[in-house]
């Protein structure tokens, strides 16, 4: 009876999945909660089945421990997936939890409708739910997280944190209802050691409101990804930016974190030293968990000091080819760009429209110099040479900071400025990554694709690294273009992972990427995710549903 005993105790720990695919809930708004009401649990729902398939497979006992597929087919995240509304099964919420949560957070908790379909919906992203949040709770101490994480794990309801809404993988997406984790209280700068070149933040904080704080003391923080991005979410996702060229991606500019676990310990990940090889690397294990493995109080970060001087270039091509050729040819002639950014000629309409300018609607590539002014200069001169070996033309550059925040502004802008072209439509993007021996030829086959589409197709990229985006502005009600949109964004996946590369640069998995990591990393990899995850929250609270593929299993 042992045997039997711990395999009904897993069967009862991951029949959830099960029960999604026999049971879906859709939250309405009359009938979102209805604390009180009852209804019948899954375990005791399950009791009976959880007999009957013991008594049939009790002599060949072994158990799999993965998330069942939907009753219609694939699961949604699983390999040969489109779909894009995550389905997902909500029990009532306790109203025993409800009681503890407001206890935690007193005034800073909310059951409202519209604030919880806020947090429910991103807001950059076409990716959908089938539910939303019961419960948002905004902490203002990683004491209050621990707490509010800890009774979850009690009553075993998930958990999703939330921080800047800026990401577009469908991260902060409430599948199973539950609390969503709001950390935007959190955002004090709790220490700035400046002879260290390092601060330590609240996960709340964002990085454009950072970089204000450090810049009277000539510090800053090189990350920049979109605008409303928080330092928490950040490394949530192992984001990184324009500047990644030069001073890298998250995982190299985190030195420390804390993290809340699933059952409401406070880990300490490393000391403060900048370098240590004293055990498990447990920061990089955090970064680019995306919620799953627990949740970031508290960021140690490195910093840089603000460039003596800059200079902004620009310069336009007759192909996209050509543009990522001289991105590649600067990158190996050895000067230490800050900043190396393509747009197409669609991308540069965009950003006429949106912003009353007047670009040259072609092929661009935008660089950064920094130093001194006079490596700054000498560094556009080299690169204005290699321009001209290229067929590039009309190479400008700027030295005046208004100028400069002007056109970095611009590009930063640039997601937004594409809905100048389809107002009513949304948008996916795509996050391929490659060597940077393959970008140009693995953008000229995208672009390729693009043109021919009847969808309207933006490309950016971070040329420098190899990290391209394309922006496809799609109406997701519409089966055709949605299926369009999703053949367009498969084809420069799957290229991009014939050229070992990767489907996501820095945008994260998320559930929209899902699909592809068994193609990339490999079953095997997925499997030992899915172990560690396990282990860290056997009670899978923590953003059930998201990073792992729901069809693997060990």
């Amino acid at each position: 009876m042992s045997k039997f005993s711990s395999w009904f105790s897993r069967f009862r720990s991951s029949s959830k999945y099960f029960y999604h695919s026999i049971r879906t809930f859709t939250n309405e708004p009359s009938t979102i909660h209805s604390f009180n009401s009852h209804r019948t649990t899954w375990s005791k729902s399950l009791l009976p089945l959880a007999l009957a398939v013991s008594a049939a497979s009790f002599s060949h006992f072994n158990p799999s421990l993965c998330d069942a597929p939907d009753i219609r087919g694939a699961s949604f995240g699983g390999k040969g997936s489109t779909q894009y509304v995550v389905k997902g099964s909500q029990k009532e919420f306790p109203q025993e939890l409800l009681n503890e949560l407001k206890a935690i957070c007193q005034d800073n908790i909310s059951v409202d409708y519209d604030e919880r379909y806020i947090h429910g919906k991103p807001q950059n992203s076409f990716h959908k739910a089938v539910n939303i949040p019961d419960v948002i709770v905004y902490p203002r101490s990683e004491e209050e997280v621990s707490k509010i994480v800890k009774s979850c794990n009690n009553h075993k309801v998930p958990i999703v944190p939330y921080g800047g809404a800026t990401s577009i993988e469908g991260h902060t997406l409430s599948p199973n209802g539950g609390v969503c984790i709001d950390m935007s209280l959190m955002k004090r700068v709790k220490a700035l050691h400046v002879n260290d070149m390092d601060v330590v933040v609240e996960p709340g904080i964002g990085w454009m409101e950072l970089n204000e704080y450090l810049e009277p003391y000539g510090l800053f923080f090189p990350l920049d990804p979109g605008p409303g991005a928080s330092i928490g979410g950040m490394c949530a996702t192992r984001c990184s930016g324009s500047l990644a060229v030069r001073y890298g991606t998250m995982r190299d500019n985190v030195i420390t974190l804390k993290v809340v676990l699933a059952n409401g310990d406070i880990v300490k990940t490393a000391s403060r030293a900048r370098k240590s090889a004293a055990g498990y690397d447990l920061t990089r294990l955090m970064i680019g968990s995306e919620g799953t493995l627990g949740i970031i109080t508290e960021v140690t970060l490195r910093l840089q000091k603000i460039p003596q001087h800059s200079v902004v270039a620009m310069c336009n091509f007759p192909s996209v080819k050509e543009a990522a050729d001289v991105a590649i040819a600067t990158m190996m002639s050895g000067i230490q760009v800050s900043r190396v950014e393509l747009l197409d000629e669609v991308q540069l309409k965009a950003i006429n429209i949106a912003n009353g300018k007047n670009f040259p609607e072609c092929p661009t590539l935008m660089f950064e110099f920094i130093g001194t002014e006079a490596y700054a200069r000498e560094q556009t001169q080299i690169v204005r040479a290699i321009v001209s070996e290229h067929n590039g033309s009309d190479f400008v550059f700027a030295e005046e900071p208004e100028e400069k925040k002007e056109l970095w502004k611009v590009r930063k802008e640039a997601l937004w400025a594409c809905f100048a072209l389809e107002p009513d439509l949304e948008a996916m993007i795509t996050d391929v990554c490659v060597p940077l021996s393959h970008l140009a030829d693995l953008i000229s086959r995208s672009k390729n694709e693009l043109d021919a589409s009847p969808l309207v197709c933006t490309v950016i990229a971070h040329a420098g690294d190899g990290n391209f985006h394309t922006v496809i502005l799609f109406d997701p009600n519409e089966e055709e273009q949605r299926r369009e949109a999703e053949r367009l964004n498969q084809f420069m996946v799957h290229s991009a992972l014939s050229l070992e590369g990767t489907c996501t640069g820095e945008h994260g998995v998320g559930t929209g990427k899902m699909k592809y990591l068994e193609e990339e990393l490999g079953v095997e990899a997925l499997r030992t995710m899915k172990k560690i995850k396990s282990v860290l929250d056997p009670n899978n609270i923590m953003n059930p549903g998201k990073l792992i593929p729901p069809h693997v299993c060990f």
